[in-house]
């Protein structure tokens, strides 16, 4: 992928700011992964300190896709560590974003992915199975749909409703 700016983003696309179509996530976000630079249409989860469906996901073909990850905002444990970043990485997701934690953060930087988070905590999540995919999430002051698309760099997160032009 060609190095995309957030910012450029932003500076040339003000008309679908303004109306809704082009948003920022709020800056909430640590960078972790090898990939500074991600994008692709999104895939939505719905869990709360339960990772099973965040599995069931990263192994499918993610064909460049971001999985969008709403943890509720937990800190209590993590919903992604090293052996799914691995996994993340060989099914060929551009990233993940997710609204809670990570853990095995050196083993998550040693893939090739994009991976956002709030922190990162040892704990485990629990294996439970519960949660919604392809569902609307609230997310860093922004609503996520499934299919839209997401663009991050260094600078931030944009959630797009169409892919934009790179």
């Amino acid at each position: 992928m060609a190095a995309f700016a957030t910012a450029e983003a932003c500076d040339s696309n003000a008309e679908l700011i303004s109306n809704g179509d082009l948003r920022a996530l709020h800056p909430i976000f640590k960078i972790y992964g090898q990939r500074r630079c991600f994008s692709g249409p999104i895939v939505t989860l719905k869990v709360f300190e339960d990772n099973v469906l965040v599995r069931n996901q990263l192994e499918t073909k993610g064909e460049g896709g971001v999985l969008v990850i709403d943890g509720g905002g937990s800190m209590r444990c993590a919903l992604v560590g090293g052996n799914l970043g691995q996994l993340a990485q060989n099914n060929g997701w551009s990233g993940i974003v997710v609204n809670g934690c990570v853990r095995d953060v050196d083993e998550i930087n040693d893939c090739d992915v994009g991976v956002r988070a709030l922190g990162s905590n040892p704990l485990k999540s629990t294996k439970k199975g519960h949660g919604e995919k392809n569902v609307p999430v609230h997310i860093g002051g922004t609503l996520i749909r499934d299919g839209e698309w997401l663009y991050a760099d260094s600078d931030g997160i944009l959630i797009s409703m169409t892919e934009l032009s790179v």
